[in-house]
C-alpha cells in the first residue's frame, strides 16, 4: 500500500514546472509531532509544551519576513494511540499570507494522542505546497521514529529528486544520538534534548532556511595554489540534478577567489567548465560560515597556427585525450584556448587530415603547434567528372577525398605532397575510360590539372 501511494506521489509530480527557485519567495511548512510520547518530560515541562511555546514564538518572530508564507502540518493528534491510525496527519494551517495568529491559535489547542506516522505525514505534505517554483522546506519535530512501516528515507528522496521541496530539517526531541541515523536519509537532524537546546536549534533550523550564506571556489593549480580563475561555474541541486545558478569565477582586488553567496538547503555538485570539465559532487554548505570548495584544475594553453596567409578559410582541430574517441573540444585556428594540464591528441581538419598525438600542456605554459600554409589544387575539366584524390604516403595510397565536379573549374585547398587524381567522365559508362595523374602540392602556391 505504501509503495503503490509513493509511486502515485511520484507520478503526479513528474510534470512539475521546473523553474529556477524564486529568489524572494520561500514556504515553510512546519510538521509537528503530537504522538502520546509528546507529554514526557522535558526539563521541568512536557516535550509538547516546550515545542509548542518555541513554535509560537518562532512564528510570531516571522510575521514581518519579505516573500515568506508558512503552513502547519500535526500527525498523530486526532486518533488515540490505541487505534493506530497511520493515516492520523492534517494540515491545519495552508499556506497564505498573513496567517501567523491563526497558526498560534492552532498550536493552542493541539494534544498529543496517537502513533508516529512520519512517511505518511511527509508524503502528505507534498500536497500542501501549491507549486515547486518557490523554495519549498519542511520543518519536522518529532520526539520519535517511524511507528507504521513507512520509509521516510524513501519519500524525502522521491520529494527532492521531484522538485517538489529542498532536503528538510528535523528537530529530534529528546532522542538519544543512536536515533541520528535513522534520520540522516531523510534530511539534516539536528538534537535538542532541553528546551534551551531547543530554542537554540529552531532558531538556526530557520535561519538557514531563510539565509545564503558566502562560499569561494578554489580553482588549484599544478602546485596547490587558487591562482586558476576566468572559467564558468555550474551549481546543481545534488538531490535532483536540477541546475541552480551559474557564476564567472574571478580573482578580486585582493588577491583571492571572490565570494559566491549560495543557499545552505541545498547539498551542491559544483562543475568548473574547463575543458575538460573538472566536477565536484554533494557539496554542503556550512550555515553562517564561509565555505571554501577546492577543485584541482591546473591549465596551460594550447595555440593552433598556419605557417602563411594561404589557407582553408575558418580551420578547426578536434582534441581528444589519447585512447579516447570523445571529442573535448572543437578548436579553431589562429586561436589561444586553455586546457587542463596534460597530454591531448590533436587531429586537424586539413586535406588531408594531420594528426598529433600526445601533445602535452603544462602549468600556465603555452604549447604552439604550428602547420605549414595549404596549397591548391585548381582542376579544370571540359565535362562533369567524378573520381578521387589519394595520397602516397610510404609507398601506399591513402584515400584523401571524393571529387565530383559539374563545372569547368574546382579548386581545392590542400597540405603539401605527393598525390595521385583519378577520374572518370561522367558521360562515360566504361571503366577502361578511368584515367588517373600524380601531382605535387607545394605550400602557397597552386597547382593546375587539365583533362
Amino acid at each position: 500500500m505504501f509503495r503503490a501511494l509513493l509511486l502515485g506521489f511520484v507520478l503526479l509530480f513528474s510534470n512539475v514546472v521546473q523553474a529556477q527557485y524564486s529568489k524572494t519567495q520561500t514556504r515553510i511548512l512546519f510538521l509537528l509531532d503530537a504522538s502520546g510520547s509528546m507529554y514526557a518530560r522535558m526539563d521541568n515541562d512536557t516535550r509538547i509544551n516546550v515545542a509548542k511555546k518555541m513554535l509560537s514564538r518562532m512564528v510570531d518572530s516571522l510575521k514581518h519576513i519579505e516573500g515568506l508564507e508558512i503552513g502547519l502540518r500535526v500527525y498523530g493528534h486526532q486518533f488515540p494511540k490505541e487505534r493506530r491510525n497511520c493515516h492520523d496527519t492534517k494540515l491545519e494551517v495552508p499556506f497564505r499570507l498573513g496567517n501567523h495568529e491563526e497558526i498560534k491559535e492552532e498550536i493552542k489547542d493541539i494534544r498529543p494522542k496517537g502513533t508516529t506516522l512520519i512517511a505518511y505525514s511527509l508524503q502528505e505534505a507534498a500536497y500542501d505546497f501549491p507549486d515547486a517554483s518557490t523554495r519549498n522546506i519542511i520543518i519536522l519535530i518529532t520526539d520519535g521514529i517511524e511507528e507504521c512501516e513507512g520509509d521516510p528515507c524513501a519519500v524525502s528522496t522521491a520529494l527532492q529528486r521531484q522538485g517538489v521541496i529542498l532536503k528538510p530539517f528535523i528537530i529530534g526531541i529528546g532522542l538519544d544520538e543512536e536515533f541520528r541515523q535513522e534520520f540522516e536519509c531523510v534530511g539534516k537532524y539536528f538534537e535538542a534534548n532541553t528546551e534551551e537546546a531547543f530554542r537554540n536549534v529552531l532558531g538556526v533550523v530557520v535561519s538557514q532556511a531563510l539565509n545564503n550564506t558566502t562560499c569561494q571556489v578554489n580553482l588549484l593549480d599544478s602546485y596547490g595554489k587558487p591562482t586558476e580563475t576566468d572559467v564558468n561555474l555550474s551549481f546543481f541541486d545534488h538531490g535532483n540534478g536540477r541546475f541552480i545558478k551559474n557564476v564567472v569565477h574571478t580573482i578580486n582586488d585582493r588577491g583571492v577567489p571572490d565570494t559566491i553567496y549560495l543557499d545552505p538547503a541545498y547539498g551542491y555538485d559544483v562543475v568548473a567548465h574547463t575543458i575538460p570539465a573538472v566536477r565536484k559532487d554533494n557539496v554542503n554548505i556550512t550555515p553562517g560560515k564561509h565555505t571554501i570548495i577546492a577543485l584541482d584544475a591546473p591549465q596551460g594553453e594550447l595555440s593552433l597556427t598556419v605557417d602563411g596567409l594561404m589557407g582553408y578559410g575558418q580551420l578547426q582541430a578536434l582534441i581528444k585525450r589519447p585512447g579516447s574517441d570523445k571529442i573535448l573540444h572543437v578548436h579553431e585556428f589562429n586561436t589561444v584556448e586553455p586546457y587542463l594540464v596534460g597530454k591531448y591528441d590533436i587531429e586537424i581538419l586539413t586535406l588531408p587530415r594531420i594528426k598529433q598525438n600526445d601533445v602535452l600542456i603544462s602549468q600556465s605554459k603555452t604549447t604552439t603547434l604550428q602547420i605549414k600554409q595549404a596549397g591548391k589544387l585548381n582542376i579544370v575539366a571540359r565535362s562533369s567528372i567524378i573520381g578521387d584524390i589519394y595520397r602516397l604516403n610510404r609507398g601506399e595510397l591513402e584515400w584523401v577525398c571524393n571529387i565530383d565536379i559539374d563545372d569547368r573549374s574546382h579548386i581545392i585547398a590542400m597540405q603539401p605532397g605527393n598525390y595521385t587524381l583519378v577520374i572518370r567522365s561522367k558521360r562515360e559508362h566504361n571503366t577502361v575510360n578511368t584515367r588517373s595523374k600524380d601531382f605535387e602540392i607545394y605550400s602557397g602556391k597552386i597547382t593546375n590539372i587539365n583533362f
